[in-house]
């Protein structure tokens, strides 16, 4: 089994009433996050933020960003 590497991105956007958003990765791609998924617990996250996430299949079977955290 290999390790999983966070990687790194920019917080595209964050709707801080709603608790989701959103992380560029390097590539451009949107990968969405909510709020709880923030490793600090701070639940809110500034747009144009870099940060170093994990991916993972959510609930819904969608890819999501977890244990997000400053890069």
């Amino acid at each position: 089994m290999s390790a999983v590497r966070p990687e790194r991105g920019v917080v595209a956007w964050c709707d801080d009433a709603a608790g989701v958003g959103a992380i560029a990765d390097v590539d451009g791609h949107l990968v969405d996050f909510h709020c709880v998924s923030i490793a600090d617990g701070s639940r809110r996250v500034a747009e144009g933020r870099p940060v170093s996430f994990l991916r993972r299949t959510g609930p819904t079977g969608r890819t999501e960003a977890v244990a997000g955290t400053p890069a």
